[in-house]
């Protein structure tokens, strides 16, 4: 008879079936990748004992790639063809980032995928190919580190993303994965991998703010820990602020003091350079000598905390704004988390302290915390599962909606939704025999089109012609665990349907997510006036339509002249009106019109009863 191995939970009865998975944080500046070894989440590191690589790579003119380390020694002879920072590119627009001056204006070009692209030489760059170089270099990394063998690959990552990054820029994470080889296990926002870190190393519960200041991106996410479920109550930030900004406004000091020329390429990126060293030697000096170009001197903690001052408000800011969308007051913050290598400056552990007043934790290594989390994440997605069993709810960061009549929009999931998501709502046609409808997807906070973000346009065809009304046509979102979102439109009478999976040109600028979120509550009252015009505007013109149809069909043979006359001027009335601002005004001429056409629709009712009746027997009735 043969015996039954057991194991443990997480324990494989046999060595070789343990499969592999790692957590990748792929950041605007330093990259880093994590795994499980002996239930144990650590970062890995290359031959030279690095544990962080540079997010920069290099291309020569022979076609040689070099990321990381061996990149950057390029950033300064070669900085035409040193890529740095490339994350703030990714799912954007070419004229959204023509201000970040990591990249020059005759540097950037149209890609032909609607996000911006770099000339290298006689070739084209886009962000996606640009990342996956790097991503490429970290799953070597953990190849070998685990001894993966030959001809084999990890069995999937978990890559993080601020939580602030639309599906736009989620996509363009996800694409540049694909194209480094990789299975992506799931996209996990960067506040939560932090908090799936933090919680496990402390078995804290209750509510936690994660401040999350990297160099390219801030995200601040309010979550509640409890009993292994990690559910985000609400995220806020900005995907293009960071400490990326802190080194532009060191550098332009020490260019100013060194009297050279700012629009010299290789002299801003030496005064980048230099403006980190400055930044990090001030991290724990309050005075300390700067030589730079041809300019020798002294810079004091004072002077840097005076340029990086205003750039720390904006993130406070932001938490103001994240923490009032939880419905909380920052009292009742347990715990604030500090994650990403910018939470070093003193100034930023000052004034986050001041905000929640209490002292900021740091205890986990900033810099390594969100990989150490995707790590713990791709462990238990790839199935080597441990104790721990981690339910994460992470959530939407903006509403999304599909545009009805009028030009109005129709919530169909309200932002700081927890995620996965599936939810329908059924509409139907607009005029009598439509076969077809347009479904434009949406995201944003107001209330009309116009003043939200088109996602994508897709069309239904094929509904069979009924009177307008009568279809049923079902609209399901679909938001998955990484954020994407996958939208479907079904006819209920005869089965057509059609989807699309949201792929959009590109992803919304900080400026753009910010207005959205101040402007949908500004001009809440305004936006209500303006829905409630446009839907009366819409009923109008329903009206119109449904009356002109009725009295085209049989209106001569039921009506007299006068009485023809009559409801045709309440019709031309009711359309100079609704082409203005008055809602009563609109209402009272819709009233109007249903006053005139009531004997009409009387004579219409008995003229169909009798229709039916000609030919049929009392008995058959």
């Amino acid at each position: 008879m043969a015996l039954l191995q057991i194991a443990e939970p997480g324990q494989s009865t046999k060595p070789h079936e343990h499969k592999y998975a790692a957590g990748i944080d792929l950041g605007t500046t330093n990259s880093l990748i994590a795994t499980v070894r002996s239930g144990v989440a650590e970062t890995l590191a290359d031959l030279e004992g690095n544990h962080l690589l540079p997010s920069i790579v290099h291309y020569a003119k022979d076609g040689t790639i070099s990321v990381g380390y061996s990149a950057k020694i390029f950033q300064c002879s070669d900085a035409e063809n040193t890529i740095s920072s490339v994350k703030r590119l990714m799912g954007r627009g070419l004229a959204d980032v023509q201000a970040i001056k990591e990249f020059t204006a005759n540097q950037l070009t149209a890609s032909g995928i609607g996000m911006p692209a770099i000339q290298i030489f006689d070739e084209i760059k886009n962000p996606v190919e640009i990342s996956s170089e790097i991503l490429k270099v970290l799953a070597e990394r953990a190849e070998k580190a685990l001894g993966v063998p030959d001809g084999d690959k990890l069995g999937g990552v978990v890559i993080t993303v601020p939580a602030y990054f639309d599906d736009a820029q989620r996509q363009a994470t996800k694409d540049a994965a694909q194209l480094a080889g990789l299975n992506v296990l799931r996209l996990l926002n960067e506040p939560t991998a932090a908090a799936v870190a933090y919680g496990l190393d402390t078995g804290n519960e209750g509510i936690h703010a994660i401040y999350d200041l990297g160099g390219g991106t801030f995200d601040i996410s309010v979550l509640r820990l409890e009993k292994g479920v990690y559910e985000v109550l609400a995220t806020g930030g900005d995907s293009a602020l960071g400490g990326d900004d802190f080194d532009r406004a060191i550098a332009g000091l020490l260019v100013a003091k060194a009297n050279v020329d700012a629009e010299d390429r290789q002299a801003y990126q030496m005064a980048m350079l230099k403006a980190r060293e400055v930044k990090e030697a001030l991290t724990d000096s309050d005075i300390i000598d700067v030589h730079f170009m041809n300019w020798d001197g002294q810079v004091n903690r004072s002077d840097i905390d005076e340029l990086m001052a205003p750039i720390i408000d904006k993130t406070l800011l932001a938490c103001r704004r994240t923490i009032k969308d939880a419905g909380l007051k920052p009292a009742e913050i347990k715990e604030i988390v500090m994650v990403g290598g910018s939470t070093r400056v003193p100034l930023v552990q000052e004034k986050v302290g001041q905000y929640f007043k209490q002292e900021p934790l740091t205890s986990i290594d900033p810099d390594r915390v969100v990989a150490i989390g995707a790590a713990i994440q791709a462990d238990i997605l790839i199935g080597n599962k441990s104790n721990d069993q981690l339910l994460l709810l992470d959530v939407l960061p903006l509403s999304l909606g599909v545009e009805t009549m009028g030009g109005l929009v129709e919530k169909i999931i309200p932002r700081n939704t927890p995620i996965p998501i599936a939810r329908a709502q059924e509409f139907t046609t607009f005029k009598d025999g439509q076969t077809a409808m347009a479904i434009h997807v949406v995201q944003g906070e107001r209330e009309l089109v116009d003043d939200c973000r088109s996602l994508a346009r897709f069309e239904l065809r094929g509904i069979p012609p009924m009177v307008a009304g009568a279809a049923r046509i079902k609209v399901t979102y679909q938001v998955d665990a990484d954020g994407l979102l996958n939208v479907s439109a079904l006819e209920a009478s005869s089965g057509v349907q059609a989807e699309i999976q949201v792929k959009p040109s590109y992803g919304l600028t900080d400026s753009q997510v910010t207005e959205m979120l101040k402007s949908s509550i500004d001009k809440a009252e305004e936006d209500m006036q303006q829905r409630m015009l446009r839907e009366e505007q819409v009923e109008a013109s329903r009206v119109v339509e449904a009356v002109r149809a009725a009295l085209e069909d049989n209106g001569q043979a039921l009506l007299s002249e006068e009485e023809f006359e009559a409801i045709e001027s309440s019709l031309k009335q009711l359309e100079i009106i609704a082409q203005g601002t008055d809602i009563e005004a609109i209402k009272a001429a819709i009233k109007v019109v249903d006053t005139n056409s009531q004997e009409f629709a009387s004579r219409r009712m008995d003229a169909s009863i009798a229709k039916a009746l000609v030919g049929s027997e009392v008995d058959e009735i």
